[in-house]
């Protein structure tokens, strides 16, 4: 792993099958967020180096990958799938020392990362078209193509996952792609288009570009030869892409930000349902955009939920991504902040702290961790209710109603996931039916990554869907045909 973090070290832009620098020379650091302190470089790419890359892939799709048949695509997908799996150990320590999350966890990225390729290597040529009745004499049916030149920006907190789970889709369909991984963790992104190569995607048909959002990223979106752009982020700057989308009408899919409930009614199964709600609000110490991070419980039964999910916080570490630990550190400084501050003024606002784990005595003093934390009191309309925390903190509030528990659950600005906990298939299917999300998960949460679940938010959780699937129509655009074969009958 050292060997490669020093071998590209600043030469992190891969256009056309090559690394190179920056054409201005500019770099980045990269903190370990277990530590705080700076362990590689990254290029810090510019507008002349996302041309470059965009122009890259125009020409790999126009004379190569659109002509290369779709089986022949899947093959080229399935051989990545393998190269992932074959270098399991070195993507995972990447990924964990970029991103700080346990070994246990990176391990799981990278081996559902492979599964993305894996599945849509298997799907390239099963996208199939319709035939539509039509008048007599015309024969009509549709096609599934390439966008042509797509463009990914991929967050911080999954990189490999949400690589894959966007790049294998639309190299599946035939388009070529350009990305601009999250400046803060793509030291696994980098190793995983060197194992493209070698698996033999042809050169220019994934391009990689390093830098700053305000610059590297606002370059991609603005490029006028990006055919379809895919966002995963912050709701914010998610606004922000779609405004300059729109400058030229770009299709977008946007994967932004979550406040998602769990349900926990009095019939629920106890044992099953708290250790998947405290999982989820642990998983990367909460930094996940669906992470159930409202827990809305039956009033009958909260005093067990609060004394059994107590237990569970309270035992729970932050400790070194390489330790057993329940969770490791958050990104950086700034979430570390804005953490601290918000579960500040959800006590402020009449909250109390019900549980909290503890940072090992071990764990660096400069790393940014924060203790597994669970609030009890939280009223809806209060900021911890309402807004997108991004840390291991979980908030309680009571129902008393199924009315009042699927209102509770509606009222965000979110809709990304939900959870139901009941063992009632009357309450599961109406309550499911009823929330305003994505994705509703009964008596489970997450479905270990979920590839072949298509996903996707509405409301201000974005809108498009990646998974499955339907990820593979995401990175299509349908045409269609009409033949007139005859004269007879034809108006």
């Amino acid at each position: 792993m050292n060997d490669f973090i020093e071998e590209i070290s600043r030469r992190t832009i891969f256009i056309g099958g090559r690394w190179q620098e920056s054409t201005d020379g500019q770099v980045l650091s990269v903190e370990d967020p277990g530590s705080g302190v700076c362990f590689a470089k990254i290029s810090n790419g510019n507008a002349r180096d996302v041309d470059d890359a965009v122009r890259s892939s125009r020409i790999a799709f126009e004379s190569e990958w659109q002509h290369v048949s779709a089986y022949e695509r899947g093959r080229v997908l399935r051989r990545i799938s393998d190269e992932i799996l074959s270098n399991l150990d070195i993507l995972s320590n990447l990924e964990a020392r970029d991103t700080g999350k346990p070994i246990r966890n990176a391990v799981a990225d990278i081996t559902i990362c492979a599964r993305y390729f894996e599945y849509y290597g298997g799907g390239a040529d099963k996208l199939h078209g319709d035939t539509i009745p039509s008048q007599n004499g015309y024969f009509a049916a549709t096609s599934w193509e390439p966008w042509g030149v797509t463009a990914h920006i991929i967050p911080w907190n999954y990189p490999a996952q949400i690589f894959a789970r966007c790049v294998a889709p639309a190299l599946a369909a035939g388009n070529t792609c350009v990305v601009k991984p999250a400046e803060d963790a793509c030291l696994s992104i980098l190793w995983l288009a060197e194992l493209a190569t070698r698996a033999g995607l042809p050169p220019g048909v994934l391009n990689i570009v390093t830098g700053e959002g305000k610059h590297t990223g606002a370059a991609l979106v603005e490029n006028p030869e990006i055919d379809f752009l895919s966002f995963t982020g912050s709701v914010d700057t998610g606004v922000q892409i779609q405004r300059m989308a729109a400058n030229r009408n770009l299709p977008v899919t946007l994967e932004l930000g979550g406040k998602s409930p769990q349900l926990v009614f009095a019939d629920a199964d106890l044992s099953t349902a708290l250790s998947a709600i405290f999982g989820s609000i642990t998983q990367h110490a909460g930094q996940t955009c669906s992470a159930g991070s409202r827990l809305l419980v039956d009033q009958a039964i909260f005093p067990e939920v609060k004394r059994r999910l107590g237990e569970l916080f309270s035992s729970s570490v932050a400790n070194y991504s390489s330790s057993n630990a329940t969770c490791g550190p958050l990104m950086n400084g700034r979430q570390l902040a804005n953490v601290s501050r918000a579960v500040a003024l959800a006590q402020e606002e009449g909250a109390y702290i019900v549980a909290q784990g503890s940072i090992a005595h071990d764990a660096s003093r400069t790393g940014y961790y924060y203790p597994p934390t669970l609030l009890g009191g939280v009223a809806a309309n209060s900021g911890a209710f309402l807004e997108e925390i991004f840390g291991p903190v979980l908030t309680m509030t009571t129902f008393d109603t199924e009315d009042e528990a699927v209102a509770l659950a509606n009222a965000t600005k979110y809709g990304l996931a939900a959870g139901v906990w009941t063992k009632d298939g009357a309450t599961q299917l109406r309550v499911a039916r009823q929330l305003k999300c994505g994705q509703v998960y009964v008596n489970n949460y997450g479905t270990a990554g979920g590839v072949e679940l298509p996903f996707g938010g509405v409301k201000r959780s974005g809108f498009g869907r990646e998974k499955g699937f339907e990820a593979l129509r995401t990175f299509s655009v349908l045409k269609t045909i009409s033949f007139r074969y005859s004269s007879e009958g034809a108006i």
